[in-house]
């Protein structure tokens, strides 16, 4: 299996501690029903680890080796399904049903960050989660079919597809 060996992967130990370090801020920010908070903060990297450089380049990169490792830490993946459902509620969304939550605050709606939703998508798909990735397709679909753009400098709708 591949494993990220570039000299700026942050390691599993690290990716883990910052996991669990932005998750208490989601968790924080959900209850106090501060969604901008949420919408304003940079975690992609971290919290949806992808199989992709980033602008970060290699530094929170992983491959299926990686992932193989992540998905043995049992703490690691209650924390990462709290912070995609946290992630999804704070768009209106419900990861589970796949459907749009009924009694939503004012902040609680798409963003308008198709980037965010492409890497939590992929990442969902690349650790296995497919009925949470499938949830997020709908989601995407619907967001595309109401006329949101989802332009971004490469074709991120084709995972959507």
């Amino acid at each position: 299996m591949k494993r990220n060996l570039d000299r700026a992967f942050v390691g599993i130990p690290e990716l883990t501690r910052k996991h669990a370090e932005q998750l208490a801020q989601f968790e924080e920010w959900e209850n106090s029903k501060n969604w901008l908070a949420l919408h304003k903060a940079h975690y992609d990297w971290w919290m949806f680890p992808l199989d992709e450089p980033s602008s970060y380049g290699f530094a929170w990169t992983v491959y299926d080796g990686d992932i193989a490792e992540l998905k043995q830490d049992e703490s690691y993946l209650k924390n990462y399904e709290i912070g995609v459902e946290i992630l999804a509620r704070s768009w209106g969304w419900n990861i589970h049903t796949a459907k749009y939550l009924a009694d939503t605050g004012p902040d609680q709606v798409w963003q308008k960050w198709p980037i965010r939703l492409y890497k939590c998508a992929k990442s969902l798909k690349l650790f296995g989660y497919e009925p949470q990735f499938n949830s997020m397709r709908i989601f995407a679909r619907d967001l595309l079919r109401q006329g949101h753009s989802f332009a971004y400098s490469k074709d991120i709708t084709s995972l959507f597809k």
